[in-house]
């Protein structure tokens, strides 16, 4: 008869050091990042030690602060935050260049503002025509096409365009410590979406490729659309008039019906991002709000309460108050933007 071979005993010591960590791995529970520095643009700072810091309390498994995967929401704002937002918001730069290419359909638009100013290249006019002034152009020449054409025209207009002072794709304006920022929550169990101001479509053109965030997870304004079938195609179209704006305290409402989930983390840079970040830092347990301040003129531009684009007044006075952490772009990033191609701006690095 053949000798039985006898099972070795599975001891605690032999538990802890294989059969939790395996567990702890199927149950998704990730383990922080600590092999590697996770953040290698950031200095050792403040702002860096409160990320790192968040991040492994919420991911300690049996830690009073531990939070479970399904939970891990973090949320981004994407102008001035996740990319440049200045001379103007790329969107805006996109808008121009589409009333200047519609422009033959349209001889009216040479004397009705903003158009004639759009035309005439004189941004301090468009800028003064406020909010309204902005959404006509963004209606005039964002609707009257399907979704898929307009995926195509933001898509094929963004691998040309360059930014105005960098030399680079605007797609390639994008922070390089934000992008680290984003893989690393995403290594550690947490779901990233953006919460723009930006129309929605516009930023899913990219996102996935550029943030590694799926359209799905992009919130953002809209412009109404309508389901039509024509010669047996069904297509969503986009229409002329505004849906929702994905701002200020629009924020937290889309962040509600379109995620479901309060946020843990919430990132963003301006005043218009002020109500995200107080409805994510006013949940229970563990939270982080963050803002980013642009103060870097050499390597980007330095801007806060006087800018039209991305005012940062009421939430830079909130910050200390109400805990944010203030990201200082010139003392806590090593570097602003990827590194750059070959022939870009020595600026841009």
């Amino acid at each position: 008869m053949a000798a039985i071979e006898k099972t070795p005993e599975i001891t605690k010591e032999h538990m802890r050091r294989t059969l939790y960590p395996t567990l702890a791995l199927l149950a998704g529970l990730a383990l922080p990042c600590s092999a590697a520095d996770p953040l290698p643009s950031w200095n050792d700072g403040a702002s860096k030690k409160a990320v790192v810091g968040f991040v492994e309390r919420v991911t300690k498994a049996g830690s009073p602060a531990f939070v479970p995967p399904a939970e891990r929401i973090a949320v981004f704002d994407n102008d001035g935050t996740l990319w440049s937002e200045q001379p103007m918001y790329v969107q805006l730069a996109f808008a121009l260049d589409r009333v200047k290419a519609l422009a033959p359909e349209h001889p009216e638009w040479k004397t009705t503002e903003p158009f004639a100013a759009a035309l005439a290249g004189d941004l301090k006019a468009v800028a003064a025509s406020g909010e309204k002034g902005l959404l006509d152009l963004g209606t005039a020449t964002h609707a009257g096409m399907t979704t898929d054409e307009f995926a195509a025209i933001a898509t094929a207009w963004l691998a040309k365009a360059r930014h105005p002072r960098f030399g680079r794709p605007y797609t390639e304006a994008v922070y390089q410590p934000m992008l680290e920022l984003l893989a690393f929550l995403r290594a550690n169990g947490f779901k990233t979406y953006v919460v723009s101001g930006g129309g929605v479509e516009m930023v899913r053109a990219f996102s996935e490729k550029v943030y590694g965030i799926p359209p799905e997870q992009v919130v953002g304004s809209t412009i109404a659309t309508e389901y039509r079938v024509k010669d047996g195609v069904p297509s969503i179209v986009r229409l002329p008039r505004i849906d929702f704006i994905d701002d200020k305290a629009g924020k937290p409402v889309a962040i509600q019906k379109f995620i479901g989930r309060r946020p843990i983390l919430a990132f963003g840079n301006s005043d218009g991002d002020f109500q995200m970040l107080e409805w994510t830092t006013s949940g229970p347990g563990p939270r982080l709000g963050l803002i980013l301040r642009h103060d870097d003129a050499e390597r980007e531009y330095a801007y806060d309460r006087e800018s039209h684009f991305g005012r940062l007044d009421e939430a830079l006075d909130a910050a200390p108050k109400r805990g944010w952490q203030v990201v200082s772009m010139k003392e806590e990033w090593k570097t602003v933007f990827p590194a750059a191609r070959p022939g870009a701006s020595a600026a841009s690095r």
